[in-house]
C-alpha cells in the first residue's frame, strides 16, 4: 500500500469501486451522492489515511486558499517576525501564507500582477508599505490589509502599534529619570511610523514644559550605521545630549557603539533608549533599555482582519492599535523602584 504522503485521490477511488469524480464529490460536501457510495469513499479513505489537497480543494470551490505578504525584504528581524505571526495564524484557518519580497516600487507592481491580476490570492498583506510609493498601487476592491503602519486613509485595513504612545512612552522615561535634552534619532520621516513616535516625543517634552530643539532630532534609516553617524554628528557640532531615544534598537545599538568610540560610559554620559526589543537588545554593553512590541500578535492580527474582509466584503474598515511594554534596563539606569 502507498505511504499516506503517496496515496492520491484516485488510490482512494480504485479501493471504493467509484470514479475519482464520486471521491472528489463526498471530499466536498455534495448531495449528489448516494449515502451506501458514500459510506464506501469514507471507508476508504479512512483505511488510506488519505489527506485532500487544501490548494485543490480551495480551487475547486473558486478559491485559491492563499493569502499572500509582501514586504521590503524577508531578512529583517521586524518584518520577518510579522510574517512569522501571519503564517500561524493563516494556517489556523485553513490558509496559506504566500510571501514574497519588493525591495523596490517596480518589483512591488510586478509582484502585485503576478499575485492579484491573475487571482493567485486571496488578500494581500503589506508590509512597509511607505517605504516608497508602493501603496498608491493597491487594487481597488480587493481585500488589503497594512502591517506594522497605519493607513493613510480609511480604505485599507491596518494593524501596527501604537507609535505615538511608544515616542510618549520612551521620551518619559528619560523625563522621569531626570535628563532635559534628549536627542531623537528618527526612522525615514517618509514613513508613518517614525512620524507618529516623533509626535509622542515631542508632545512628551511639551508636556514637561521643553521646546523641542531643531538640532535635537536627526532622520535616521532604521540601521545600526545611521545610529553610529547620528551621535557622530552630534559629537561635531558639539552638543551631545544627556539622553537619546533612537526609534529602533538596530540605531539604539550604533549609538551605543559611537559612544564607545567617543569614549562617553553609558548611561554615565549618555543614556539610551529603543524600540522593538529585538533578540540581541538584551546582550548589547550596556543592556538596552527599549519599548517591546509584539511583532508575532500584529502578524496574527492582519491575518484574522484579512480572513474577515473574505468572509464579510462590505464590514467597515478596521484600524487596530496594540499596546507597547516599556523593558528597562542598564542603557539607561538602573530600574526606577
Amino acid at each position: 500500500m502507498a505511504s499516506r504522503s503517496h496515496v492520491t485521490i484516485r488510490d482512494v477511488a480504485a479501493l471504493a469501486g467509484v470514479s475519482h469524480q464520486t471521491v472528489s464529490r463526498v471530499i466536498n460536501g455534495s448531495e449528489r451522492v448516494l449515502p451506501e457510495t458514500k459510506a464506501r469513499v469514507e471507508a476508504a479513505i479512512a483505511e488510506l489515511d488519505y489527506r485532500p489537497n487544501a490548494i485543490a480543494q480551495s480551487m475547486a470551490k473558486g478559491r485559491s486558499g492563499i493569502l499572500a505578504c509582501i514586504a521590503p525584504n524577508l531578512t529583517d528581524y521586524t518584518f520577518a517576525s510579522l510574517i512569522n505571526g501571519a503564517e500561524i495564524e493563516a494556517r489556523q484557518h485553513g490558509y496559506f501564507l504566500l510571501s514574497a519580497s519588493a525591495p523596490d516600487e517596480n518589483t512591488f507592481v510586478a509582484l502585485m500582477d503576478e499575485l492579484i491580476t491573475s487571482r493567485r490570492t486571496e488578500a494581500l498583506m503589506v508590509i512597509n508599505p511607505f517605504a516608497d510609493g508602493r501603496y498608491t498601487h493597491l487594487p481597488p476592491d480587493f481585500p488589503v490589509v497594512f502591517g506594522g503602519a497605519r493607513p493613510r486613509e480609511d480604505a485599507t485595513n491596518s494593524v501596527a502599534l501604537n507609535d505615538e504612545a511608544v515616542g510618549l512612552a520612551a521620551t518619559d522615561h528619560l523625563l522621569q529619570l531626570g535628563y532635559r535634552e534628549i536627542g531623537l534619532i528618527t526612522g525615514p520621516l517618509a514613513e508613518d511610523c517614525s512620524q507618529d513616535r516623533s509626535l509622542g516625543y515631542e508632545t512628551a517634552l511639551l508636556a514637561a514644559g521643553i521646546t523641542p530643539e531643531p538640532a535635537w532630532i536627526i532622520e535616521g534609516d532604521w540601521s545600526a550605521r545611521s545610529g553610529y553617524d547620528a551621535l557622530m554628528t552630534f559629537s561635531r557640532i558639539g552638543d551631545i545630549p544627556g539622553a537619546i531615544f533612537a526609534q529602533n534598537d538596530l540605531m539604539a545599538a550604533g549609538v551605543l557603539r559611537a559612544a564607545h568610540d567617543l569614549g562617553l560610559n553609558v548611561p554615565e554620559q549618555l543614556a539610551v533608549i529603543g524600540v522593538d526589543d529585538i533578540p540581541m537588545a538584551a546582550y548589547l554593553e550596556p543592556p538596552l533599555t527599549t519599548i517591546r512590541q509584539d511583532f508575532l500578535q500584529i502578524g496574527r492580527e492582519a491575518v484574522r482582519l484579512l480572513i474577515h474582509s473574505l468572509e464579510e466584503p462590505t464590514a467597515p474598515r478596521q484600524h487596530l492599535r496594540l499596546p507597547a511594554e516599556l523593558i528597562v534596563r542598564r542603557s539607561t539606569g538602573f530600574p526606577l523602584a
